[in-house]
């Protein structure tokens, strides 16, 4: 029979309140097969995770450091602006120097208002002609667009928007351009050649083109964008035949004046009239406003009517003035008037008074003349300018002035009046010689007989002629 172990008694007796602090430690403390357990199972688990937990860990800090980085390049590029952007792409663009001269019409060389069309190459930031760099020799394709294409900005398209904007011809017709749609630029500018349009405008959405202008090459780190013009309308070429002189010339015809349509109502009108050219229009419009408003009719408004004679009005003309003498009245009167007849003034005893300064009785009497003048074109005088007529009145003064001291202190006054009367007249016919054989009669150059016939036809029954040649008047002294 077993004996069963008796417990042993503590040595040191036990308090109510627990056992005492070495007990208390002896418990903390792990044994031995838990201590080298736990280690087995850490080494356990090192095992199975360790191949897990570093791609992992590896994956996290490398987005982690990528992140970082991007921040700090973003940062950077911030602080430095367009001089980080510059060194990454260089910014460029074409730019039409010209303005395209209207009107166009097809088969006709399109060209700028003052020259050539022109091409440049510029920088987008300074829009400075760059001049200098193999983009600087670059060829250019001259293309048509949409006369309504146009960027959110006005200036702002991608390069897909402009190639979609870009017009074709239509089905079984020649290509828009005609002749070489390619320059070459030369130092950032080209010129474009003799290039025209072979259809009119009034087929596309807007009735209107533009020009285009876009890099054939292309070149590493440089971007460039595409040129355009401003829109505008293309015509047939019979068009041209009915165009307006801007300005017109005297001998163009009357229906190259505005508001006036070849063969139309007007044309009609005038050339009832005998109103063939701008020369005869601007004529009867300073000597006979009142018959010329009434040649053209009420069907002509205010409007029209002030439009025309504006148009006429910027005609060109030469600097050469004229010169006539009255002799219906004992006080002789010049008028000075342009070609066209329009009046510059009126020379009463040699002292010019401009037109401007001239009362309303005035200027009719000075028309009055100015249609005499053009009776007796003979006894006209013509100077190159007003400045050499006023170099003449001047001398003519003078010898009036030297004639008249000189009678003063004569005894035998009346053959000082005869020699002062010869000096003058032999002047005057010296000039009028001298101009006679250069200017044409006003037959020839604003056909007298036309303008006869319903200009001067009230002055037919008037009496005024010379019955001797023209002289200055010299007061003769009371005895």
């Amino acid at each position: 029979m077993s004996m069963k172990r008796q417990p042993q008694e503590d040595p040191k007796p036990r308090h109510d309140g627990g056992g005492s602090s070495d007990d208390k430690r002896r418990r903390r403390v792990p044994s031995l097969r838990s201590v080298i357990m736990e280690v087995v199972n850490m080494r356990r688990v090192q095992h199975f995770m360790e191949p897990v937990l570093e791609p992992l860990i590896r994956r996290v800090v490398k987005e982690e450091v990528e992140l970082a980085l991007r921040k700090y390049m973003t940062t950077i590029k911030r602080n430095c602006g367009k001089d980080v952007y510059a060194c990454e792409l260089r910014s460029l663009k074409l730019k039409f120097l010209d303005v395209i001269s209207p009107p166009v019409f097809t088969g006709t060389r399109i060209e700028g208002e003052e020259s050539s069309l022109k091409v440049a190459l510029v920088d987008a930031h300074t829009g400075q002609v760059v001049s200098s760099g193999p983009e600087s020799c670059a060829k250019v394709e001259i293309v048509v667009l949409e006369g309504d294409f146009d960027g959110d900005d006005g200036d702002n398209w991608t390069a897909e928007e402009f190639k979609n904007n870009i017009v074709r011809e239509r089905e079984g017709k020649k290509p828009l351009l005609a002749g070489d749609a390619f320059l070459y630029l030369k130092e950032g500018i080209g010129w474009v050649s003799d290039i025209s349009f072979t259809d009119n405008s009034s087929w596309t959405r807007s009735r209107k083109f533009r020009l285009g202008a876009r890099l054939a090459d292309s070149f590493e780190g440089i971007s460039v964008q595409e040129a355009k013009t401003e829109s505008f309308i293309v015509r047939d070429h019979r068009g041209e035949l009915y165009k307006k002189h801007h300005p017109p010339s005297l001998s163009d015809e009357v229906w190259r004046l505005e508001k006036i349509g070849k063969e139309g109502a007007f044309h009609r009108r005038l050339s009832k009239e005998r109103v063939n050219t701008v020369k005869d229009f601007l004529t009867l419009l300073y000597l006979d406003p009142t018959r010329l408003r009434n040649v053209l009719g009420t069907g002509m408004s205010t409007k029209m009517w002030e439009v025309t004679v504006e148009h006429a009005q910027t005609c060109l003309l030469d600097k050469k003035v004229y010169l006539y003498y009255s002799s219906g009245s004992v006080q002789k009167t010049g008028v000075v008037f342009n070609i066209v007849g329009q009046v510059m003034g009126l020379l009463p005893e040699c002292q010019f008074v401009s037109a401007d300064k001239l009362s309303e009785t005035q200027k009719d009497d000075a028309r009055n003349l100015v249609i005499c003048a053009f009776r007796h074109w003979e006894e006209v005088v013509s100077f190159e300018d007003e400045s050499s007529l006023m170099d003449w009145v001047m001398q003519i003064s003078a010898v009036q002035f030297s004639s008249n001291s000189s009678m003063m202190g004569s005894s035998d006054a009346n053959d000082n009046v005869l020699t002062s009367q010869k000096i003058s007249r032999t002047d005057y016919q010296h000039l009028s010689a001298s101009t006679l054989d250069i200017m044409p009669s006003f037959c020839s150059i604003a056909g007298f007989s036309s303008l006869d016939d319903y200009v001067l036809h009230g002055i037919d029954n008037m009496d005024v002629r010379f019955d001797q040649p023209l002289n200055f008047p010299v007061k003769t002294p009371t005895p």
